[in-house]
């Protein structure tokens, strides 16, 4: 694998061929599949065995096995030449927040859903360990495990995901779930949208950003909009966004909200969630209170657990972790790097961004372990598929290049775009897009 290579014909790729989905496969060649330039392209991931090393150049534990954590432990076995890998995740699956939504509507299976890591250890040497990480020790760069044992290394790669806040009167949140994290929730939420009467009330709350996957609550808020009109023909949709807009894709979203599917949504702005009381099923507000059959609540989010107990989470009011975007080392403990949803940076959170944080991550340590600098001028594409209803989908897309005098990503200008509605063939491009999305994180 020349990562140099790859890196900067990634960066290329996405800056003349814009929107451009920009994922990697071994020769570093991108090639389009015979789609409209203003339509995203992907490539697959390689399928060449890389043995364990015999002898380390170096150490790396990476904490989380998702989006970000998965991602970089494949590309350091990869591009790290001899660099040992030890992934700790406490889960033998990784669900995928990508797509679980149309768990809701029955398009999808949580099984569709599920990726090992079995390709991870035998087809690139990494060595993965499941259980709890409880303690990071960001001088001695270690970690201790649930069982006691500790695990040494030159670095440590953090991709906790996120938390959420407590909210006052949610005292069993099963009774109303975020459905946030793909799993037993998701099921449920799909079987409390099944189980409401025909002329049923469903409140879906967005937090305050920054949150994980920015179109991810309005998309799912169209979802169950054109889910009710089939389903609950009577039923409607109270959408309380805790921002003062739509965050993303705010033309798309708008004409689905008061347009396509306004019939079922009712959407307000600027809410603060004061409390909630689980057993009268009462949303309280400061617009004043909402009662639901269903109440898809979705807590303001913050950082993994383990960033914030190690003293890494100080940005965004003590959030999440501020990080050097050259290399996602820590500003705090720099032998540590935060990547993926925990992480302070100016692209959002989500799943896609997160596989390409993981990829500058794994060339700057890379380099530093041959004692070189991390790349000075490192380029991300962050791109999404929304689905506003079940069988038509939009996107977005925006490249990301990083200001050294500002010391941070910022968005190019000419990549920045959003297609002008939404339509079927998107819909079949997103699986295609998540297919390869999904292969080049875990495959």
């Amino acid at each position: 694998m020349q990562r140099r290579s790859f890196l900067w014909s990634s960066a290329a790729a996405g800056l003349m061929t814009l929107p451009q989905f920009v994922l990697a496969d071994d020769d570093a060649k991108h090639k389009k599949e015979g789609r409209n330039n203003k339509q995203p392209s992907t490539s697959a991931s390689p399928a060449a065995a890389v043995a364990p090393p015999a002898v380390a150049k170096a150490r790396v534990i990476v904490i989380g096995g998702g989006m970000a954590g998965a991602s970089v432990a494949k590309y350091l076995r990869l591009w790290g030449n001899t660099v040992d890998v030890t992934l700790v995740e406490r889960n033998p699956q990784y669900l995928s927040n990508i797509m679980s939504s149309l768990v809701l509507t029955g398009q999808r299976t949580i099984s569709s859903l599920t990726f090992g890591y079995d390709l991870l250890q035998s087809r690139y040497g990494v060595r993965v360990v499941f259980g709890d990480v409880v303690e990071v020790d960001p001088i001695r760069a270690r970690v201790r495990l649930a069982t006691g044992a500790w695990l040494e290394a030159d670095r440590i790669v953090m991709a906790p995901g996120i938390e959420f806040d407590a909210v006052p009167g949610l005292d069993d949140v099963n009774l109303m779930p975020h459905a946030w994290k793909a799993g037993a929730q998701t099921t449920l939420l799909a079987k409390q949208l099944a189980a409401m009467p025909t002329n049923g009330v469903a409140v879906l709350t967005i937090p305050k950003a920054p949150y994980r996957c920015p179109p991810g609550p309005y998309e799912r808020a169209c979802l169950i909009a054109d889910w009710m009109k089939a389903n609950k023909p009577r039923a409607k949709l109270i959408v309380l966004d805790g921002n003062l807009d739509i965050v993303t894709e705010k033309d798309n979203f708008s004409q689905a909200f008061f347009g396509l599917h306004a019939s079922v949504i009712d959407y307000r702005t600027s809410v603060e969630i004061s409390s909630v009381d689980t057993r009268q099923m009462m949303v309280y507000t400061n617009y004043g209170a909402f009662k639901a059959d269903v109440v898809n609540l979705i807590p303001t989010q913050r950082a993994g657990g383990l960033v914030a107990s190690t003293g890494l989470a100080t940005a965004n009011g003590g959030r999440f972790a501020p990080v050097d975007v050259l290399s996602y080392a820590s500003t705090v403990a720099p032998n540590l790097h935060v990547i993926g949803d925990s992480s302070a940076t100016t692209q959002p959170k989500a799943g896609h961004i997160a596989n390409q944080e993981a990829k500058v991550c794994a060339d700057a340590l890379a380099r530093i372990f041959e004692g070189q600098a991390p790349d000075p001028a490192p380029v991300t594409n962050s791109a999404c598929y929304s689905t506003i209803t079940r069988t038509q989908a939009s996107w977005l897309t925006a490249v990301f290049q990083y200001d050294p005098v500002a010391r941070v990503m910022v968005p190019v200008a000419a990549s920045a775009a959003a297609s002008v509605g939404w339509k079927s063939g998107n819909f079949k491009q997103m699986n295609e897009w998540y297919d390869a999305l999904m292969a080049d994180t875990f495959a």
